[in-house]
């Protein structure tokens, strides 16, 4: 696989004040100034935007005066960000937690869930929990898919508390469970008490094979982009090739997204193309495009996992696991972005993909980590440690061999919901990697032909979540490209 992006040609295109000597930048707006100009080099969008424009400030000073008028980094990161395209840029306090997000370690108590409105009563608030982490605190304590909670701590949940009680700082709390009653949740009594930790998650989450008559079908749920866990998916396909897979679903519909390099490590093992074979292609901003050759923008199948540190050094290489399928079938949800697209995007040109789900989100943009150094890597000169900001800043598209993408999501070719209560007066999730789940048994039915999968039916009007768990870790939806020297 080609390397992403040489930096050493966007040294040059670094605003030129940030080497200026002859004026200081102010203690109080330090931060600022690193979110000026790292947009200012990087940003996607920088084009559109007057304020981050080459000629805007003529020397320093008027830089610091520019920047004095914002009262926080936040505020002048909002203020620079195209709004009418941009849903996804975001500047974090604490990029240590950033980088543990990326790869999947967060601090949780293992219960994943989703948020939604009472049926009667907008403002109440009740949780369903969607899959619970292994080896966490609400595994231990018995948590399970498909329950239902409405209180913590003995609070009822509400559009204006549950943010603090759910994915606030408090690190322990108890869950009050309730009976669905059609979307009017009631308390039934019971309680968890539950824990947040250090929690690392393996993505693998689920690795199958389901024998039908002639067929071996073989099922992955894969739940985030983690290139610390390339190794366990390159082994899960090894597990899946050894048992003679003649089909595959791979289940997305909680990731989120992850690395470009990891989703074309994916593709290559779904499917085997020559290592020459353009599995989807970047375009970032006008400065960056006008120095860098359009082969260094180009991502490529390979046959090979190569992963390196920071330092350079190779931490993992082997060689691909691929079942070269001519098809292959992804559970999607309205919770299936970035990454998750692109593997979707980029295999169409070459093999047959059929989505079982809803809608996906429809993020077809990437971003990389921006630290406050020279060259705004964690590794780059003057790297500054007296703040912990760093900003995941969208600065490129992405589009497969073809030039396509689709900015407004991947519509399923069956359509059925993960249902929370939506479609029935009880939430019916099934138990994830059994045929009691609904969509992976209704993606069983459609390899099997089994007449009542094969057509894309309606969804009902259903209860739109508010947000899920996932979204409010510092990583969410993210689509990140690891910038090489």
């Amino acid at each position: 696989m080609r390397k992403f992006i040489k930096t050493s040609l966007l040294i040059i295109i670094i605003f030129t004040n940030s080497c200026t000597k002859e004026h200081e930048i102010p203690s109080n707006i330090v931060e600022h100034d690193f979110v000026w100009k790292g947009l200012n080099a990087y940003y996607y969008w920088q084009s559109d935007k007057p304020d981050l424009a080459d000629t805007r400030f003529r020397n320093q000073n008027q830089l610091n005066d520019f920047s004095q008028s914002f009262s926080s980094p936040e505020e002048i990161f909002e203020n620079l960000l195209n709004k009418s395209k941009d849903r996804f840029s975001v500047i974090v306090n604490d990029y240590v937690a950033l980088e543990n997000s990326f790869q999947g370690q967060t601090l949780s108590n293992g219960m994943e869930l989703a948020v939604f409105p009472e049926k009667d009563n907008s403002t109440n608030i009740y949780g369903v929990v969607r899959y619970v982490v292994p080896n966490s605190d609400a595994a231990a304590k018995g948590v399970l898919r498909g329950m239902v909670f409405n209180a913590v701590d003995n609070t009822q949940l509400t559009t204006n508390n549950f943010r603090n009680l759910l994915f606030g700082s408090n690190t322990d709390y108890t869950i009050n469970l309730a009976n669905f009653n059609e979307g009017n949740p009631v308390l039934n009594g019971n309680s968890i008490s539950l824990s947040k930790s250090d929690l690392q998650e393996n993505p693998v989450a689920i690795v199958k094979t389901f024998n039908e008559g002639a067929r071996k079908i073989g099922y992955l749920l894969y739940n985030q982009f983690a290139s610390n866990y390339d190794a366990e998916l390159n082994a899960a396909f090894g597990t899946l090739k050894a048992n003679g897979v003649t089909d595959l679903i791979v289940d997305l519909r909680y990731n989120g997204g992850g690395s470009v390099r990891t989703a074309t490590y994916l593709g290559s093992m779904i499917t085997k193309q020559s290592n020459e074979t353009i599995f989807s292609q970047q375009v970032w901003n006008e400065k960056v495009m006008k120095v860098i050759p359009p082969s260094n923008l180009e991502n490529y199948f390979t046959d090979q996992i190569r992963n390196i540190d920071e330092n350079g050094d190779v931490v993992l290489e082997e060689s691909i696991n691929s079942l070269n399928l001519s098809s292959v079938y992804f559970i999607v949800s309205e919770n299936t972005a970035s990454a998750s697209e692109l593997v979707i995007n980029a295999l169409k040109p070459f093999i047959d993909v059929i989505l079982i789900g809803t809608k996906t989100v429809g993020k077809h943009v990437g971003s990389i980590t921006l630290y406050d150094s020279d060259n705004y890597r964690k590794n780059g000169a003057n790297f500054n440690r007296t703040h912990n900001y760093a900003m995941q800043a969208i600065v490129l598209e992405i589009k497969n061999s073809k030039g396509e993408n689709k900015p407004e999501g991947f519509e399923p070719d069956a359509e059925i919901a993960e249902d929370f209560g939506e479609n029935s007066n009880n939430v019916n999730l099934g138990v994830l990697g059994e045929k009691s789940d609904p969509l992976l048994n209704r993606a069983i039915n459609y390899i099997n032909n089994v007449a009542n999968a094969l057509n894309k039916s309606s969804v009902p009007k259903r209860r739109k979540q508010i947000t899920n768990s996932k979204l409010e870790k510092p990583f969410a939806n993210e689509m990140y490209v690891d910038l090489k020297d």
